[in-house]
């Protein structure tokens, strides 16, 4: 039995706190937009040793966070491949995420399981800093923090 379950509105206070250890605050900006933790939907894995939070506008399913606390143990992949099974049960056309410049590590994980890049939001950072001042200047791997990267897979 795979242990991955809907998150659920009693979830939404430790889902706060999820969001706010790993992503420092209970929102994430995406282009320009703050994304609160009340408005997503996702499923854990286990007792939240992952997280896939998304939302569906239109025909298209955003991923909004994906954490996997145990990384090499296929967690994150199990995760993603729910979350594209519910965009198209829902009639999504696609799933679409944002990472940062600096994420290497996400880049790779994610064009390897379909994503492909989309688009370059050139110096997004500084207009998202003026939401959420606590979005540091040097990100992963000792990199300025410029950049949203768009990643797509088409359904």
């Amino acid at each position: 039995m795979i242990p991955l379950r809907r998150l659920s509105e009693q979830d939404r206070p430790r889902l706060k706190e999820f969001w706010t250890e790993q992503w420092g605050g209970p929102q994430m900006i995406v282009q320009g937009e703050i994304i609160s933790c009340e408005h997503v939907e996702g499923f854990i894995y286990g007792d939240w040793e992952g997280l896939i939070t998304y939302r569906v506008r239109d025909d298209v399913c955003e991923i909004t966070s994906l954490d996997s606390l145990r990384p090499g143990r296929g967690f994150g992949t199990m995760m993603i491949e729910r979350t594209v099974a519910e965009a198209k049960s829902r009639g999504c056309r696609r799933v679409s995420l944002i990472t940062t410049n600096d994420n290497l590590h996400a880049l790779g994980f994610y064009q390897r399981r379909g994503f492909e890049l989309v688009a370059i939001h050139r110096a997004a950072l500084e207009r998202s800093r003026l939401l959420k001042p606590s979005i540091p200047l040097i990100g992963l791997n000792n990199i300025p923090l410029r950049d949203e990267i768009e990643l797509e897979v088409t359904l």
